[in-house]
Order: structure tokens, then C-alpha cells, then sequence
């Protein structure tokens, strides 16, 4: 007797009810996105319509020539001021030599009429070229502006002295992470807890219930809090520096890894590890020779990836005092020195596409 097999026995229709039940989950989920929608104010229009201040704010704007003469006058009055400052550092160093004290008006006075002197003996063409360089400076900050970017020598061998504290961040906050991550999921999976405290009584599967809980709970903790709220805790405790950056990203760093080690454990082939038992080895040996090689790639692919993101988010914690190329970027904005945050994110782009490269080949290696 022949049986034809249809679509109908590999895939069974589905009953009244599980339609009923897929149709209303269908209904939910649409209505929730739209809500959501609306809610957060998607509109792919906006970005249409602001498109010139978009350009403007990259660019830079058009200035007018209302900007160019109060440029100008800012400029003008450079000289002045440069020399009434010299002069009153002078007259306050001819009073202090001879232990004398005078009040404000007085110095001022002094330093106004030395400041006249200065000025009257300086150059027109000194005079003039402090101003054009005065002037060209304001115009370009009225102007405003990513691009082009900074290309001044000394200010490249600064910025890149500080993405080399980026990545030093970044390489221990991921390395202490690993390090404590891997036999920390030993104890957050299952299978690897059944290994360490064999026995099936009731104390036995409870104290295996209880670590395998504690420990999850532990790692939620660890990754429950963003690196940059992290960073902003340690800065508090331990004060300014890239050693609140690895803190941060290691706790954070160990949390992800720690998860994605322990799921990557009570994934195994289990065939592999009784076939160990069997040998009777013992439980550190069944880690070490059955679990451990089997989820080698995956620890070093992820672990390569998460030390990727790493220089990224290194980059970021700068911006609250965590050392790195961020917090010079972060002063820069403050300043709307615009061109030279573009050089950093320049910097910042090309670092990390090196180190994707060289994380590609490593990977590689082992995959």
C-alpha cells in the first residue's frame, strides 16, 4: 500500500484556535508599532526639510557681511588688549620687587598709559598681521563646521598619543573581562555545574539551582548598566583618568561575555563529554578536553568583537573624564572647534577598521 506525502504531513494545517491566536498577536504587534511610531516621532520627512541645516552645520554657513566687519573689529582690538595685559603683568611685577601695594584703578591706570607706549612702538606690519590672523581665526569659528579637518602636525601627534589611551582602555577593559569571564560561565551553565557538584539528592540539584540563579542574576547585574553610566560612577569614586574607563568596560565587558559564554556551554554536542566521563576523567579534565575545546571559537570570535566595540565605546566614556581621545573631542566640541573633533572621528574611523582587519585575520586562525 503506497502513502503520498503532502504538504499537509510535514506542515499540518493550523486549528481554528491557533489562527484566532495568531491573528490577535498580528493585530497586538501592529498596533504596538504604530503606537510606537507616532509616539517617538518618526518622520523621514524632517530629515528632507532640514537638509540645508544639515549641510551648514557639516560645512559650515554662509557668512554675511555683517559677519566679516564685527570680525573685523574683534579683531582690531586684539592688539590692544594683548598689549594691556603685558603691561599690567609689568607694572604689578615693578610693585611687588619693591614690596608695595596699590589698588585696581591705579594699576589699571599705569598699565594703560605703558600699554599706549607699547603700541605706538609697534611695527604697522606686525601690527596688521596680528590682526589678519585674528580676523581669519574668527571668521572661521563664526563659520562653523566639520570639514575640512584639522591637519596641524602637533595637534595630530596629540590626538593620536590619546587614541593610543583609547586603546589601551580598551584592551584591558576587554582582557579582565575574558579573563574572569570564561570560568564565570562555567558556573552560570548547567551542564558545566553538573559536572563541578555531581549528585542527584535534593542538596545537591539545589545548590546547582541556586549558583546557576545567583550567577545569572550577577551577570544581568554587570551588563544591566550602560559603560557610560558606569563610568560616570567611577569618575565619582576614583576621580579623573583612563583606570575609571577600564573599569568600566570590564564589568560591562564581563556581563555580555559571561551570558553569551554560558548559552554557548549548554549548547554543547554532550556525546563529546560522556565519551570523556567514559575514560573516567575527571570533572576538570572533561572541562578542559571536551567543553572548553568545543567553545574556543566561539570565546575568541566574540571576544574579538567585544574588544572592537570596546575602542568605540572607549571613545565615548572620555566624554565624562575617563581619559582617551574622547575627552580631548568632548573639550574641542565644548569649544565648537568642530574641525578638529572631524580630524578625532576621522582618527577614531580608521583605528577601528584596522582592528577589524587584524581581529578579522586572528579570527580566522581559530575558526
Amino acid at each position: 500500500m503506497s502513502h503520498d506525502i503532502t504538504l499537509d504531513h510535514l506542515h499540518p494545517r493550523m486549528t481554528i484556535s491557533q489562527k484566532v491566536i495568531l491573528g490577535l498577536m498580528i493585530i497586538i504587534t501592529l498596533a504596538i508599532l504604530a503606537y510606537t511610531y507616532v509616539w517617538v516621532g518618526i518622520n523621514p520627512l524632517k530629515i528632507y526639510n532640514k537638509r540645508e541645516n544639515a549641510f551648514s552645520y557639516l560645512f559650515g554657513r554662509q557668512l554675511t557681511e555683517m559677519d566679516k566687519q564685527a570680525a573685523l573689529s574683534q579683531a582690531e582690538r586684539l592688539p590692544r588688549v594683548i598689549a594691556f595685559e603685558e603691561a599690567l603683568q609689568e607694572v604689578k611685577k615693578q610693585y611687588q620687587s619693591r614690596g608695595q601695594t596699590v589698588d585696581t584703578a591705579t594699576l589699571h591706570r599705569q598699565a594703560e598709559k605703558l600699554a599706549e607706549a607699547v603700541l605706538a612702538k609697534q611695527s604697522p606690519a606686525d601690527r596688521k598681521q596680528l590682526i589678519q590672523e585674528e580676523y581669519e581665526r574668527i571668521l572661521d569659528e563664526k563659520k562653523g563646521g566639520f570639514f575640512p579637518p584639522e591637519t596641524n602636525s602637533s595637534r595630530l601627534l596629540a590626538y593620536t598619543k590619546a587614541l593610543m589611551e583609547t586603546i589601551a582602555i580598551a584592551i584591558w577593559g576587554s582582557l579582565l573581562a575574558v579573563i574572569l569571564a570564561i570560568p564565570g560561565s562555567l558556573f552560570a551553565a548547567k551542564n558545566t555545574l553538573e559536572l563541578m557538584l555531581q549528585g542527584d539528592s535534593h542538596l545537591h540539584n539545589g545548590i546547582r539551582w541556586v549558583s546557576h540563579f545567583m550567577f545569572r542574576r550577577f551577570l544581568d547585574f554587570c551588563r544591566g548598566f550602560n559603560e557610560f553610566v558606569m563610568a560616570l560612577i567611577f569618575v565619582a569614586v576614583i576621580g579623573l583618568g583612563p583606570f575609571a574607563g577600564v573599569l568600566a568596560l570590564f564589568i560591562h565587558t564581563f556581563g555580555i561575555l559571561g551570558k553569551v559564554f554560558s548559552e554557548a556551554i549548554e549548547a554543547i554536542e554532550p556525546g563529546q563529554v560522556e565519551a570523556v566521563m567514559a575514560s573516567g576523567a575527571s570533572a576538570p579534565q572533561v572541562i578542559s578536553f571536551s567543553v572548553l575545546p568545543q567553545v574556543m571559537p566561539l570565546i575568541v570570535s566574540y571576544s574579538l568583537l567585544r574588544f572592537e566595540s570596546n575602542v568605540r565605546s572607549a571613545t565615548i566614556l572620555g566624554f565624562v573624564g575617563a581619559g582617551g581621545i574622547g575627552f580631548l573631542m568632548f573639550d574641542k566640541l565644548n569649544g565648537y572647534q568642530y574641525r578638529e573633533v572631524a580630524t578625532m572621528m576621522i582618527m577614531v574611523i580608521a583605528c577601528v577598521s584596522i582592528i577589524d582587519y587584524l581581529c578579522g585575520k586572528l579570527r580566522s586562525r581559530f575558526i
